[in-house]
């Protein structure tokens, strides 16, 4: 009790030294040992979530929480196979569990099954109709088979529940910028900018805009502001910076015949966050104006072929997180997946 009292107030280390103590008192328990798993997974530190998750499973093989919390962890990774075949088990537990059909959607996601993963978020979406999270993900879902109106309508609902996020101002501002409306992708950008302080890519997605309406001062203002935040990150962090992200940069950088000194560190998957942006970035291919459906709907194809969270959604503990792949765990005992990354929030 005194551990959830501590996360209610959201201390999360003073929650996980109670949770410790508890477990060295109770090593059998297996809703503390899912419990503190549970926390690590939303700290990021995976050794130990994994090890705390495997123990409760030993325990219990039929624990479902703690299933679903290593399944995520590894969709979080890329093992998509993997973690389909622990989601079944669950399936079989808690058929109607909003985060474990977020998850299962996602894992089609990443294997560009894009019709199967509308229909899991679907379904998750008719079970918690208001998770921001779900609605996230079926935003960029339908971004990625470029369907705009309908990406637009899932962006529009998360919004309302979830109006401080840059990032989701990013990706209406990119279906609007499809629906030939600029003027709107120009307010949803300037709206992501306002909140978002770190990640480069929604300056860098408002530059290509800016660019292709002929606005090159103001595409030049965000580019330099994307320069400031890369150089923080790069000091701030090891992160390392997505390919999509570093071509479409450099061209722009090009463009506006700025950005030589810019030293990126050399591409690399990043987080899945970054991979929207950068779908969204693409979207202003420069190889036509820069901004072609084609092109949008390729960057967001290889976007979604890789979700390493920076962890999380990173869960990304660089960027902010990403809700699409897991949905963050709950202070309490279930974790799920987005961007938090691999982790699974179950009400």
């Amino acid at each position: 009790m005194l551990g959830k009292i501590h996360l209610l107030e959201g201390d999360l280390d003073k929650a996980i030294e109670i949770y410790k103590k508890a477990v060295e008192f109770s090593p059998e328990n297996t809703e503390l040992l899912t419990t503190l798993g549970l926390l690590y997974l939303q700290l990021g530190i995976y050794q130990k979530a994994f090890e705390h998750l495997g123990n409760a499973l030993t325990y219990d093989p039929t624990n479902y929480k703690a299933i679903l919390a290593a399944g995520s962890m590894m969709q979080t990774h890329g093992d998509f196979d993997v973690a389909l075949t622990k989601y079944r088990v669950v399936a079989c537990a808690v058929p109607e569990s909003p985060p474990l059909w977020n998850n299962i959607g996602m894992c089609f996601f990443g294997k560009k099954k894009y019709v199967a993963a509308i229909s899991c978020l679907k379904r998750a979406n008719y079970l918690a109709p208001f998770d921001w999270k779900i609605l996230y993900n079926l935003g960029l879902v339908h971004l990625t088979m470029q369907q705009y109106a309908s990406a637009f309508h899932f962006l529009s609902a998360a919004i309302n529940l979830q109006p401080k996020m840059g990032e989701l101002y990013m990706l209406l501002a990119v279906a609007l910028t499809n629906l030939e409306d600029p003027e709107n992708a120009k307010r949803a950008y300037a709206e992501a900018v306002r909140l978002d302080k770190c990640n480069p890519l929604v300056n860098l997605n408002y530059a290509v805009l800016l660019y292709n309406q002929g606005e090159k001062k103001g595409a030049l203002a965000q580019y330099q502001e994307m320069e400031k935040k890369v150089n923080l990150l790069k000091d701030s962090s090891s992160l390392e910076f997505d390919s999509e992200m570093v071509e479409m940069a450099q061209k722009l950088g090009a463009a506006l015949q700025v950005g030589e000194a810019l030293v990126w560190t050399k591409p690399v998957k990043d987080t899945k966050s970054k991979h929207r942006t950068t779908s969204a970035s693409k979207a202003g291919g420069f190889q036509q104006p820069l901004g072609s459906n084609q092109a949008l709907g390729q960057a967001m194809s290889s976007a979604a072929a890789h979700r390493k969270l920076p962890s999380g959604a990173g869960g990304v503990s660089q960027l902010p997180k990403p809700p699409s792949l897991p949905l963050e765990p709950e202070p309490t005992t279930e974790a799920h997946p987005t961007e938090a990354s691999a982790q699974i929030r179950e009400k």
